[in-house]
């Protein structure tokens, strides 16, 4: 019995012992690049977990679907993307960033920290063919705008039959432009403003983060516009395979992205009060409430379809109704 039990101890510290020296290779999709904020931030993430007794290598990807694909081929432990695409592998984190449903900073915090709350460690993690995945954390990127070539196109139902760059592995996305008569034109997330800018779509929506960096001055010329309200709350997810990491490594990652939020959310500031003021189109109260609604009906929709998580979607509601009260939602239900 003590034989047993001495070889039992042994086995149980030489796998931590590996899991403690093993190095695990993490694909950080970032639009620029090692240049890019998402990236300066995993770069420090990575220094911070050897805390944790991990030893990550970055790999820098500027183009998500092939990080997403090594990713799945096993050629990175974890990976770093849009919550977007990742959704495919956590539908409750990946409903962080449903349209219309993260109006404002101030309500992207909340959900984020709640997202990332240990009390949701169960829904934070799935198991796809086989492979046990989690979510390590929440990056906030910022909100995205509709930018349109031509600022007469000045509410959304002047949009009906334009054309619209979506991202083709969104079906929100492309549910939404549908909606309001668009014409949807499939897109990855690394050629979607070159679109606007070379004049293949006129309208876009992106947040500021690809504004300057991208060029967006281009496809917006003289006549371009930016409508002045947010349709959704851009994020990314980490997403690691557990088989490859330490024990509790999750817990301890996800507080570490909390921690660097308020941060974050001046980055974003920044990079709006960079958009120059002559491109903002500023919406009325009576038009924004209409944006909602509409937003709210997609949403809807899209959660019965099964594309967003439905307990995300009252959290959002709470969150959007503790920061304002008097919002037309906060007294009908539906979500």
């Amino acid at each position: 019995m003590k034989k047993e039990l001495l070889a039992l101890t042994v086995m149980t510290l030489s796998t931590v012992s590996s899991l403690a020296q093993a190095k695990q290779d993490v694909c950080v999709f970032d639009l620029l690049g090692k240049a890019g904020e998402s990236y300066k931030m995993m770069e420090e993430w990575a220094l911070a977990s050897k805390a944790w007794n991990s030893d990550v290598r970055l790999i820098s990807y500027q183009n998500e679907e092939l990080a997403d694909k090594d990713f799945k081929a096993r050629k990175c432990d974890a990976v770093y993307m849009t919550t977007m695409r990742s959704r495919t592998y956590n539908k409750f984190a990946g409903s962080v960033d449903a349209l219309g449903g993260v109006p404002s900073n101030a309500i992207a915090h909340k959900a984020i920290v709640y997202v990332l709350d240990k009390r949701n460690i169960k829904r934070l993690r799935s198991n796809i063919d086989g492979v046990e995945y989690e979510v390590g954390g929440i990056g906030q990127i910022g909100p995205a705008y509709i930018f349109v070539k031509d600022r007469s196109i000045n509410t959304i139902e002047k949009g009906a039959g334009r054309k619209f760059a979506v991202l083709e592995y969104d079906k929100a996305q492309i549910a939404m432009v549908k909606r309001v008569g668009a014409i949807p034109v499939p897109s990855d997330i690394s050629d979607f403003v070159a679109k606007f800018n070379k004049g293949q779509v006129d309208m876009v929506g992106a947040p500021a983060y690809a504004f300057k960096p991208l060029e967006m001055e281009k496809g917006l010329g003289a006549n371009g516009a930016m409508f002045n309200f947010p349709v959704l709350n851009v994020t990314a997810d980490l997403i690691f395979n557990m088989e490859k990491f330490p024990e509790n490594f999750g817990t301890q990652s996800r507080a570490w992205f909390i921690k660097q939020l308020p941060r974050q959310f001046i980055t974003v500031k920044r990079l709006e009060d960079g958009i120059p003021s002559k491109y903002r189109m500023v919406l009325s109260k009576e038009e924004k409430e209409k944006y909602q609604k509409l937003l709210r009906e997609g949403r809807i929709e899209l959660t019965k379809q099964g594309v967003y998580d439905a307990t995300m979607m009252s959290v959002l509601k709470k969150a959007r109704c503790s920061v304002d009260r008097t919002n037309f939602e906060c007294s009908i239900g539906g979500e």
